[in-house]
Order: C-alpha cells, then sequence, then structure tokens
C-alpha cells in the first residue's frame, strides 16, 4: 500500500488533537458538575441561580492544568465541544429591527396622514410578501399619495445635507435604504455588547445577512421574560461628567478600611495558615499601564481644532495595607479605577453593597469601561469610572439630540468620530463643554462606557470630533454607538424557542441512548456477517464518531439533537463504504484471486462508487447548511463532517489495519465472511428489469393515495411552515390530550389548537394560531397567560413556573417556540429551494460524472419519487392515527433520503458503466440486470445496517426526531426499492427510445 506512512501520521495528529481538543469538554462537565452539587438543596432541587453564581465564581479562575500550561474556567468554555440549546436548555430569538420606527424616525416623526396611511398599509402587506419594506412602503406611498414626492415628507433638518425639496425619490429611498441598514449595524452592535454582559456562557449572536435579522442563542437561560427585555428595549445612550479619584477620595478611603477590617476578620476566623479570599487581589500596575493608556487619552472639541492629549493628569493612588489588597487598591494611570478582569465579578459585588454605595456621594454612579485593555503580557485591564448624575440619576445630556455621527479621520490622518446634535442638543452641549474645559465626559450606553474624551474647548454649534487611539473598527462602532441615539430602532422578536433545562437532560439522555445502541447493533451485525473484515470495520466506526466529536470541539461548532441524528445516520451509512470494499473482495476471492491481489483489487474497484456517493450526500449536506436555518444547519454540520471522516476511515485506516493483518498473505488469519455469510447473495439472476411496468404502477398508486389523503385531510405543519405559537407541557400525572384540546379551542377564541402527547402521557405539546399575526411581547405574554388560564380551569392543577418545584397536581411549561407569519414564509421558500437545489446540483454531478443524461434523469426522478413516497407515507400514517409534524427538521429528513437514495443509486450505476465497458456486446437489459444482481449483497447489507441504527433512533430518539426517523425509515426502504426498479429501469428505457430515434 502507498502512503501508509503518511495516513498514520495523520491518523495520529488528528487523534491527537481531538484528544486534546475534547479534553476541556471532559473538564468543563465536571465543574458543571461541581456547581450543580454546590446548587443542589438537602431535597435534591437546583436552585440554576445559585449554580450560575458558582460559574460565574471560578469563570476568570485557573480549573484544567495540561502539561503546565493552565487554563480559566473562561478559556475552557471557549475551547469544548458546545451543546446545542435542545441539549441543555436556553433560549433562541430571531430579532427583526422595525424600519417602520426609522422611517418614522426620517420623517421627523411627520404626522401626514396619507403617510401614516402607507406605513400601515407596507405592514399590512409585509406579513405575506418577502419584499423589503423600504420597497413595499413606496409602492403604498404611490397609491396612498399619488403624484406626491418623498421630499414633501423626509425634507426636514434632521436630512439637511441629505433631502431637499427638490430630491428625487429614487435618492430619498437610497437613503432611507441606507439608514435601515445602519440601524441594523448600531442594534447588532449594541445587542453584541448586551449579551456579551448578560452572564451566560457561550452566547451566540449572528447577522442573517440574507433576511436583514439578528439571531441570538443563549445556553442556559432560565429567565425568558428578562431576556425579552434586554433584546427589545430601546439603547439609552448619555452623556456624564467623570468625577476625578480626588473629588471621592474620603469615599474610597473609607470603602477600603470596612474592607480592610473585614478581611482581617474573615483571617482571623479561618486562622492564621488560611488566607481569605473574597476580597479581589490586585497590584500596583501604574509602571506597566503608563506608556500603554497615556496615549489612549481620548480627547473632544470642535471640528477642525488641533487636540491635544492630556498626559499629565496623574494622582497619587490610595494604598492598602501590604498584607491586604481590596477593591480600592487603585492604579495610578488616567486618576482611574483599574482592575484585573478577573475580579470583576467580585468588585461587582462589593460596590453593589448599600454601606458601600451610602459613603459615595449623592448622584454619581459607578460604570465599567466597555472594552478591556490587553497588556503585552496578556493580562487584561478594565477601567471602572464614576460619573455624577443629575436628580433621579439623569444624565446631562441624552442620544435623542444627536442628527448624525460617522467615522472620519482628525489632521494627522488617524481615525475619529465626527458627531452633530440637533439645535436644542448644541445649546445644551454648548454649556456642558463650557463648564466642563480640561474635564472628561463619558459617553455611556447602557451602562457602559464606551469613550470618555477631555473637553478641550466649548463647543457653540453641536459639531464635535472625538479623537482617540482608536482602530477604523472601533471608530466605526463609537459612531454606531452614538447614532443609536438619534434614530431608535426597537426591535421585534419574529422567531423564539426556550427549552427548559429538564426536557434538554432528557434529549441528551435520548441521543446518547440513540448513539450507544446505534453503535451496539452496528458492531454485532458486522462482526456477524464479515467476520475479522466486520472488526476492522468497527475500528474505522469508532475512530469516524470519535473524529466527528473531536473536529466540532475545533471549530467551535455546537452538537444538537439533530445533530446527534446526524451521527447516528453516518453510524450506518459509513458502513457503506467497507461493505463496498468487502463485497468487492470476497467478489475477487470467489473468482481465484490470491488473498493479497483481491484486498488490492477490492480497494481499488470500489473507489469510484465511495467518491460518488460520499460526494452526492455531501452536496445535500452543502445545501442544507446554506439554506437550512436553526437546528437544520446543525445536522447539516455533523452530516458533512461525518462524511469527510468516514471517507478517511473507512478507505485509509481500514486499509492500513487490513494490510497489517493480511501481510502473511495466504497464512494470514483474517477473512471478509462467517459461515453464515460465505454464499449468501451468490450468483443471483433475478431479471429485474421485467418487473419495471409492475413496480412504476405500484409507486403510481401510492402516490395516488397518499396525494389524495393530503388534499382532503391535509399535513400536520409545524410552527416553522405555518407560524404561531406552541409549548411543551409537563404534568404531574397523566391529562388526557383530547379533553384539554376542545377546552383550549374555547380559550383560544376557536383558532387553530392542537394538543397531542409528547413523548410521555403526562407531557402533552399544545400549537396554536391564536394572535398569529401579532408578534409582540404583549402578544407573546396573553397567549401564555391564556394557555395556564385554559388548563388551570380544565384541570384544576396548579401552575409551577419552575420545573424544580413540580409536586402534586401541578404543572410547568418546558419549553415554548413562537414563529411569526413572515419568518414562516421565510423558512418554506428556503426549504422548497434547499429540495430544488439538491435535485439539480445531483443531476449536472450525474451528468457530469457518466456523461449521459439518461443517468442524470433517471437519478432525479428516482429522488423526486422518493420525496412524494414519503409525503404519502406521513399522509397515510395520519389517516390511521399516526401523526407526525412537518417541519424543519423533517426538510432535512427528506434531504437525507435524498442524499441515501443517490448513494444507493450511484452504486448501480457505477457497476452499470462498468459493465458496459466489460461486455459492450450485452444487451442493455442483460448488463443491467447483471449491474444489479452484483451490488445487491451490498445494497441489503447497507440498507440492514441503516435501518436498524435509524430504527433505534425512532425508538430511543426522542418526540422532536420523531418525524425525522419516521421519514428516514421509509425513505431508506424506498431509496433502496427505487435505485432498482425505477432509477435504472428509467435509464434502461430512456436509452431504449434513444436507440430506436438514431435506428429511424
Amino acid at each position: 500500500m502507498k502512503n501508509k506512512g503518511f495516513i498514520v501520521f495523520m491518523t495520529v495528529i488528528v487523534t491527537l488533537l481531538c484528544v486534546y481538543y475534547l479534553s476541556f469538554t471532559f473538564v468543563s462537565n465536571g465543574v458543571k458538575e461541581d456547581a450543580t452539587e454546590y446548587a443542589r438543596d438537602e431535597a435534591g432541587n437546583v436552585d440554576y441561580s445559585k449554580k450560575q453564581f458558582y460559574l460565574d465564581s471560578v469563570y476568570n479562575e485557573p480549573v484544567y492544568n495540561l502539561l503546565g500550561i493552565e487554563f480559566t474556567y473562561k478559556e475552557i468554555q471557549d475551547l469544548e465541544l458546545n451543546l446545542g440549546l435542545d441539549l441543555q436548555g436556553g433560549m433562541h430569538v430571531t430579532l427583526e429591527v422595525s424600519p417602520v420606527d426609522i422611517i418614522k424616525g426620517l420623517s421627523g416623526n411627520n404626522e401626514d396622514p396619507e403617510f401614516l396611511a402607507a406605513l400601515e398599509l407596507a405592514q399590512e402587506r409585509q406579513k405575506t410578501s418577502q419584499e423589503s419594506f423600504v420597497n413595499l412602503f413606496y409602492e403604498a406611498f404611490n397609491e396612498t399619495a399619488p403624484n406626491t414626492k418623498l421630499s414633501t415628507v423626509f425634507a426636514n433638518a434632521a436630512n439637511r445635507g441629505k433631502i431637499g425639496f427638490d430630491t428625487d425619490d429614487s435618492e430619498v429611498l437610497r437613503v432611507i435604504r441606507s439608514e435601515v441598514d445602519d440601524a441594523m449595524d448600531r442594534s447588532f452592535n449594541i445587542l453584541r455588547t448586551r449579551i456579551d454582559r448578560f452572564g451566560t456562557s457561550q452566547p451566540n449572536i449572528q447577522r442573517l445577512e440574507n433576511t436583514g435579522r439578528i439571531q441570538i442563542e443563549l445556553p442556559g437561560v432560565d429567565n425568558p421574560e428578562r431576556v425579552r427585555k434586554l433584546l427589545q428595549g430601546v439603547a439609552k445612550l448619555e452623556f456624564l461628567q467623570v468625577i476625578e479619584i480626588n473629588e471621592v477620595s474620603d469615599a474610597l478611603t473609607q470603602a477600603n478600611e470596612i474592607l480592610v477590617e473585614e478581611q482581617k476578620a474573615q483571617k482571623e476566623t479561618l486562622g492564621e495558615g488560611e488566607e481569605a479570599t473574597d476580597a479581589p487581589q490586585s497590584e500596583d500596575l501604574a509602571d506597566l499601564l503608563q506608556d500603554e493608556r497615556s496615549a489612549d487619552q481620548d480627547t473632544l472639541g470642535t471640528e477642525g481644532d488641533t487636540l491635544s492629549t492630556d498626559e499629565d493628569a496623574n494622582l497619587d493612588s490610595l494604598q492598602a495595607s501590604e498584607d491586604v489588597s481590596p477593591l480600592f487598591s487603585l492604579i495610578k494611570s488616567r486618576n482611574g479605577l483599574v482592575y484585573d478582569v478577573a475580579d470583576t465579578s467580585k468588585i461587582n459585588q462589593i460596590i453593589q453593597r448599600e454601606d458601600i454605595k451610602s459613603l459615595f456621594p449623592r448622584n454619581t454612579r459607578l460604570v465599567w469601561d466597555v472594552k478591556a485593555n490587553k497588556l503585552d503580557d496578556g493580562m487584561e485591564l478594565l477601567e471602572l469610572y464614576v460619573v455624577r448624575t443629575l436628580r433621579g440619576d439623569k444624565a446631562m445630556l441624552t442620544g435623542e439630540v444627536i442628527n448624525d455621527a460617522r467615522q472620519t479621520f482628525d489632521e494627522v490622518g488617524q481615525p475619529a468620530v465626527d458627531m452633530s446634535m440637533n439645535a436644542e442638543g448644541a445649546r445644551k452641549w454648548a454649556k456642558i463643554t463650557r463648564e466642563n474645559i480640561n474635564n472628561r465626559i463619558a459617553i455611556v450606553l447602557d451602562n457602559y462606557v464606551y469613550s470618555a474624551p477631555v473637553v478641550n474647548s466649548e463647543i457653540p454649534n453641536g459639531k464635535s470630533i472625538i479623537q482617540g487611539n482608536f482602530t477604523l473598527e472601533e471608530a466605526k462602532d463609537l459612531a454606531n454607538i452614538l447614532k443609536a441615539g438619534s434614530l431608535p430602532a426597537p426591535t421585534r422578536i419574529v422567531e423564539e424557542a426556550t427549552i427548559g433545562p429538564t426536557l434538554g437532560k432528557e434529549a441528551q439522555a435520548q441521543g446518547i441512548l440513540s448513539i450507544v445502541a446505534g453503535l451496539g447493533m452496528v458492531v454485532i451485525f458486522m462482526i456477524a456477517y464479515y467476520a475479522k473484515g466486520g472488526i476492522v470495520a468497527n475500528i474505522a466506526l469508532v475512530f469516524n464518531i470519535f473524529f466527528i466529536l473531536g473536529i466540532l470541539a475545533q471549530l467551535n461548532a455546537a452538537l444538537t439533537l439533530p445533530g446527534i441524528a446526524g451521527i447516528v445516520l453516518t453510524i450506518g451509512m459509513s458502513i457503506d463504504a467497507n461493505v463496498l470494499i468487502f463485497e468487492r473482495i470476497r467478489e475477487e476471492r470467489r473468482n481465484g484471486n490470491t488473498l493479497l491481489k483481491s484486498i488490492s483489487a477490492g480497494y481499488e474497484k470500489a473507489y469510484s462508487s465511495i467518491v460518488d456517493a460520499n460526494v452526492t450526500t455531501f452536496l445535500i449536506g452543502a445545501i442544507l447548511y446554506w439554506l437550512g436555518q436553526g437546528p437544520v444547519k446543525g445536522f447539516a454540520i455533523t452530516l458533512m463532517i461525518g462524511i469527510a471522516c468516514s471517507f478517511f476511515s473507512a478507505v485509509f485506516i481500514t486499509r492500513v489495519i487490513v494490510t497489517w493483518m493480511s501481510k502473511k498473505g495466504e497464512d494470514s488469519k483474517i477473512s471478509f465472511s462467517t459461515p453464515f455469510s460465505k454464499n449468501l447473495f451468490n450468483n443471483l439472476s433475478i431479471n429485474f428489469m421485467t418487473k419495471r411496468k409492475m413496480a412504476y404502477i405500484g409507486s403510481g398508486i401510492v402516490i395516488a393515495i397518499g396525494l389524495t389523503l393530503i388534499s382532503i385531510n391535509g399535513l400536520n405543519l409545524g410552527v416553522d411552515f405555518t407560524g404561531g405559537r406552541s409549548y411543551v407541557v409537563r404534568f404531574s400525572e397523566k391529562v388526557q390530550p383530547t379533553e384539554l384540546k376542545l377546552a383550549l379551542e374555547q380559550t383560544f377564541e376557536n383558532k387553530g389548537t392542537e394538543v397531542k402527547t409528547y413523548g410521555a402521557n403526562n407531557i402533552l405539546k399544545v400549537t396554536t394560531s391564536y394572535l398569529v399575526e401579532e408578534e409582540s411581547t404583549e402578544a407573546d405574554n396573553i397567549v401564555r397567560d391564556k394557555l395556564i388560564e385554559g388548563i388551570t380551569a380544565t384541570t384544576g392543577m396548579t401552575y409551577a413556573k419552575n420545573e424544580s418545584g413540580m409536586g402534586e397536581n401541578i404543572f410547568s411549561i418546558s419549553g415554548s417556540s413562537k414563529v411569526g407569519a413572515t419568518i414562516a414564509d421565510d423558512i418554506k421558500n428556503a426549504s422548497q429551494e434547499s429540495v430544488i437545489f439538491s435535485l439539480i446540483a445531483i443531476f449536472l454531478y450525474i451528468l457530469i460524472r457518466f456523461r449521459r443524461w439518461q443517468f442524470g434523469l433517471g437519478a432525479v426522478v428516482a429522488l423526486f419519487h422518493d420525496t412524494l413516497i414519503v409525503l404519502s407515507a406521513f399522509a397515510i400514517a395520519k389517516s390511521f392515527g399516526f401523526v407526525f409534524e412537518i417541519d424543519q427538521v423533517f426538510i432535512a429528513a427528506i434531504l437525507t433520503v435524498i442524499g441515501y437514495s443517490i448513494n444507493d443509486t450511484v452504486v448501480v450505476f457505477d457497476r452499470i458503466r462498468e459493465t458496459l465497458g466489460i461486455t459492450s456486446k450485452a444487451s442493455s437489459e442483460e448488463t443491467f440486470n447483471t449491474a444489479i444482481n452484483d451490488t445487491i449483497s451490498r445494497t441489503i447489507m447497507t440498507s440492514m445496517t441503516t435501518l436498524v441504527v435509524v430504527f433505534v433512533l425512532f425508538l430511543f430518539g426522542g418526540e422532536v426526531l420523531r418525524g425525522f426517523s419516521f421519514a428516514l425509515l421509509v425513505g431508506i426502504l424506498v431509496g433502496t426499492y427505487s435505485s432498482i426498479f425505477i432509477a435504472t429501469p428509467i435509464v434502461l428505457d430512456l436509452a431504449k427510445r434513444k436507440k430506436k430515434r438514431v435506428e429511424a
């Protein structure tokens, strides 16, 4: 075997990398278990806020020592294998920035009735249209105010220089679109800062560029109301005077004394040999910071001024005793309170104490810098500002007065920010800057300081240049932050899913059981059929799963429940490559070749089929990732990684092992069959092609029945496709879904309502379209309250907000999801596109590989047939009372069926191509029958192993994957059938027609 050393080297390297990255996951799990035990009371209940407190306390503490390198819990979280929300609980939210408020703001809140009517009409049309809101507004404006120019609405003081009374509509629309895009940037930056400081581990926020939405995932969140308030609140931008340290020195000294005495008392209580650990540790880092931050002094002046940096503002810091260094052991630089980031959580606990707060003058506030300053040695430092407020904790000036802010460059070419205010703001700003020359003004957003420039002179016209040691990106971000005050852009939640920790733990258990059971059954099956060859395949399979998990951790991807389904599916499908190889080896042995020659020929002849099968399935995964959302992306990532890993392990790792085991030639003790399997499926000569018309008729009948049932009863579409809200409700005892459905239909004013069991008879899933068009938080609360009210009235049970409070006669909501009507349309369109693109991609690939359009068309017709059969199976099952939901995960299942089916079809097509090349004189029917008979052993083996693991998934994968696994069960059966009785016969019929036309 060539390149054996390289394959061994790569296997070792990848294995070590996987061990390295997965080790962080094991350590992180240990820390979480410690946190759970810390938060568990005597009754066994877990206080999740207490658990989070424990995790916060070790966030910046070393918890793992790897070969002398220490990792903090924060660093471990960045490197561990992430779990999706469905496996650990939490909240998923998709937000949309409200363009209505942006357009109203641009108009100066114009009250023109025709303008307002156009906005209202555009809002109504947006519910059923995929067109951008700006275009819908313009169409509506032309209807409500024909022959009226947009400039009559938007030419105002706020837009001076951009829009005049003679500005064309096209230019006005360009400005509006630009402002909507800018609002998206501002909202994203603001939300990113809020999320980063929310206190949850591994938060994820990303822009969905094709839809203009923002998607956020918050693992472990158990307070959805707080999240909604946090995400949908309008940004609060303030300008506050920075108080220098000498003005609060008395308060700092007294606070120091209190904390020193507390530490001494604690030390005495603990004993001479122990140390107190509650107070944050700090050092005098003035020397480190002096050069690092003196050049970072932001300055503020009028546009065009030459500004200087205040480098001489240095006062002595307050020093605590040598043996105790609590909160106010300060750093001299910039007169500020500067601390190691590791100490900030402890400092926050101290500054929130009432006895510490009372020491500071009235109308003061302590606020942190938004960004830490990283030194050359890796230490991260964060400044704590003392700012002055007006009565009632109000600011001197707020962001509403800002007309515009943009990134620019100062006179020496450094990035800066150009800010302008309206007339009222300019008047107030002149007074503020006049009274604060040589003082600092903090620019505060959501209670975090983004910049604190020094005022050089009075600024009379409201136009200011903010200079500092900015990077280009930092200057752009600050401009966006400042502009957030001028055009409030409230966000609305258009999609939401909340999964309780109990539901997440159950999903974890179900996923692990599915993997273990599926793996165990395949291991036994392979050994029983292929003897020692089966052992080799199983070793490759274990490597495959290990590599998948390790690579997911390296890519910082999240493992979701559909992702586990992808692993389970990979277990079945990855065996296919080894089945192809081993069947070829057995075939070569039956033809009388030596063991070594048979092994070499087996790998070489199977290679082409393996490549084709894996590439087509990988294409499906790529399209799923490209067009899919949420859980579908997780499945696609795992599927693509699984395909790559299974190809490497099945083709290369097994080759190394088999070569080593067969080095003695015929004396080697390796075999690829058992007495049971030795002559199974040998010498078959079934005439499949004569049965093709019967197959066409049979498939046509099943599809006709299915489509008829769909037209009569429809399919059970989930909220992904219809919009609405669904809730997973857990009861302390069994509840009849039919009785609850009748009661809730009245509660929800006879709107569409469905109630069904969800994995157990005491867990129900309630789905309703009540207030589906309303996407506000108020509507969410109304629907939830009505649900609780209806359940309480029907069952007599009491609602418990927290699952840990479950007892007798109690119910709680374990999870919920909401999909707005607009986003449901997006999901439907994306699902349709993914299926269409998959069929086109496969047709083109088959056409290129086999160089005959008949093969491509035959494959696509078979795949279309498989899709219709699966849909028909769902409709037929529904008529018998087995209802499976059609959602995004179902679309993933359909595409997986397409991938599996083409995998099977390509193997048959590959053998046909090979057979045509060997026996060109044989008739078409003989060639096709021979190809199918030669591959039938592989077809049956692959189908059986895949069916086994999917059936395990169907039994143990949980309710979330029930429809997914049912679709796969049907799809694998029909995919195997169609590759023999649909795809291949169609190629034959098309080839015959072409031949007749040529002869004619």
